[in-house]
């Protein structure tokens, strides 16, 4: 939280008890929280002194900056404080590798994990020339970009709270999104958006600053306005020449540098609205580098890895998504609805992170491809697909990956005779499966394009849907969470890919299901509220208290408002390896979740 002194000048006396060495023209003195000026906040602080010398505090990410301890060891990600920590320990270990690719606008953009990480550095230093504060509020209001990252990580890395919303969202939600959040500058995609939104901002809001992104000034609609605006292109120049001079002066010594605590808001994420005013989910710095840290446990990505970016960057999920992926090494294209066919074939990604209508989608243009083709092509298919269907049914039963509610297992004698009988059935089916494997899915996934595999979140998967994908061999993993959680808190894993579920939870997070009424526990296979526990949950609701008792409990439960309900452990019978894993059955109450992108 605010720190009460912060952005005041501060008298601060030489201290030789603590080591110290020179960074970029600074005199750097490393210490414990006791050692000079007195603070409530955690961690580290890091002071360029003098002997008595005013100095500017300044709130920061410690490894981006370089401003932590020296090493000779490579960072390691239990030692990341905020989310902009995570771009020192990919410069290590990623730096020439292509990060991102962003083809699409002008001008076309692709960056190294070096080249990236400077443009951040950039831009975090030219919105503190602009005068941007730790703990400010900043509405970032554009489109998934490159330089929507960039935008994004410099805002925390200045130990500002960075307010998301998308370009297509209405004046009157974005107006309120702003004021409602107490923001004090604005980040705009475009031209044209800001133009849709100037009159009503430029009245209600006043902003100190505006932002361009993308886009030249001179389409901008600005008579009258008494607020500046920069383009990118100055943000970065600002802070290039404020570096430049911190390298050969002593200018870098004004400053007194105070580390961003994992447990400081690093964003505020405001919810759809669908039952009221929409609610700003305070996620802080902690709750998003858990998911940084563990998303590997179901996305197994590996460094050169393409994958491609098609949602909104400020939804949580894909937000989570690509901070982790970035960890990984991976290149990173971004895409829209309007370019994804296309970029799936050509692009190839290994991963396609998106929501069930994208595969809906695929599915229902694979079934439309099959339909026009000529009758002796169209009956091959569809016989081929429905023996692939069959044998990946028997498959599932005898290697214990269907869904039960049954809290007793079958007898064994019962569970030896169903798993022989599968096994002799998929081994009947197994020479056609391989045809349709020549024949027919290596022609659709060559159409689709996706790799290794898709991860699907933000809503309920079709059943048929994800039998299909599995039976041509298109891995699709399915998983569950909320803004409120950061987002994910279960996904499916590839070595448990159980369809019709959502997987196991994510590393120290606990799930329990409740009676809708009365609030006891139930035992697994019974349906009742699902209520999640642990580090992704996240800090409440802006300036709604009452909100946030509501959803959280005294222990720390937070209430999803789904129905669903935990798979019983056995050890014999069709359901033996998918024990624990979580199965959702829809909103309590009258709750309405549309299947929209």
């Amino acid at each position: 939280m605010a720190s009460p002194s912060l952005g005041a000048s501060i008298l601060v006396s030489h201290c030789s008890s603590v080591p110290e060495f020179q960074v970029s023209g600074m005199r750097l003195v490393f210490g414990y929280k006791g050692f000079g000026r007195r603070t409530s906040r955690k961690g580290f602080r890091v002071r360029c002194e003098s002997k008595i010398q005013e100095k500017e505090l300044r709130r920061c990410s410690p490894f981006l900056e370089r401003l932590s301890l020296p090493r000779e060891a490579a960072l390691g990600s239990n030692e990341w404080k905020a989310v902009p920590d995570i771009w020192r320990s990919s410069v290590e270990k990623y730096g020439d590798r292509v990060a991102v690719v962003d083809p699409y606008h002008d001008p076309p953009s692709t960056f190294t994990y070096r080249q990236l990480e400077q443009e951040i550095l950039d831009f975090v230093e030219g919105l503190r020339v602009v005068g941007v504060k730790a703990d400010e509020k900043i509405a970032l209001f554009a489109d998934n970009s490159c330089r929507w990252l960039v935008a994004d990580q410099g805002i925390m890395a200045t130990g500002a709270v960075n307010v998301v919303r998308g370009s297509r969202s209405s004046v009157e939600e974005l107006l309120q999104i702003y004021c409602h959040s107490e923001s004090v500058a604005l980040v705009v995609d475009n031209p044209e958006f800001f133009n849709r939104i100037a009159e009503s901002f430029s009245c209600k809001a006043a902003p100190k600053f505006v932002i361009l992104l993308w886009g030249e000034k001179s389409s901008l609609v600005t008579a009258g306005m008494p607020t500046p605006v920069y383009s990118y292109n100055e943000i970065k120049n600002f802070g290039q020449e404020r570096r430049a001079k911190f390298a050969r002066s002593n200018d870098a010594g004004k400053y007194e540098y105070e580390f961003i605590d994992p447990d400081d808001i690093a964003t505020i994420m405001y919810t759809s609205g669908t039952t009221g005013n929409p609610k700003g989910v305070m996620l802080t710095h902690q709750n998003l580098l858990h998911q940084i840290r563990n998303l590997s446990d179901f996305v197994p990505a590996e460094a050169g890895e393409r994958f491609l970016s098609m949602l909104p960057s400020w939804h949580a999920y894909e937000r989570a998504c690509e901070y982790f992926i970035f960890t990984c090494g991976v290149e990173q294209k971004y895409t829209s609805i309007r370019f994804l066919k296309g970029d799936l074939k050509q692009y190839q990604p290994h991963y396609l992170i998106s929501v069930p209508l994208v595969y809906e989608t695929l599915y229902s243009g694979i079934q439309k491809q099959i339909s026009t083709s000529s009758p002796v092509r169209k009956f091959l298919a569809l016989t081929l697909i429905k023996v692939s269907l069959a044998y990946t049914e028997m498959k599932r039963i005898y290697e214990g990956l269907c869904l039960t509610k049954n809290q007793k297992p079958p007898l064994y004698i019962v569970s030896l005779v169903d798993w022989l009988w599968a096994r002799v059935v998929a081994f009947v089916l197994w020479p056609l499966h391989i045809l349709a494997e020549k024949l027919v899915h290596k022609k659709i996934r060559s159409s689709i394009g996706i790799t290794k595999a898709g991860v699907s979140g933000g809503g309920s998967l079709p059943m048929h849907v994800d039998k299909f994908f599995e039976a041509i061999s298109v891995n699709v993993q399915n998983g569950y969470g909320l803004t409120e959680t950061s987002p994910v808190v279960s996904a499916r894993r590839l070595r448990c890919n159980v369809l019709g579920s959502v997987g196991h939870p994510i590393k120290d997070t606990e799930f329990k299901i409740v009676d809708h009424e009365t609030g006891t526990v139930l035992p697994p296979g019974s349906k009742g509220i699902v209520k999640v526990r642990g580090p992704p949950v996240m800090k409440g609701y802006y300036k709604n208290p009452l909100a946030t008792k509501q959803v959280i409990d005294d222990d720390g439960w937070f209430n999803t408002g789904d129905m669903g309900w935990i798979t019983p452990q056995h050890s014999t019978g069709r359901s033996r390896s998918c024990g624990g894993v979580i199965v959702l059955e829809g909103r309590a109450k009258d709750t309405i979740v549309l299947s929209t992108v």
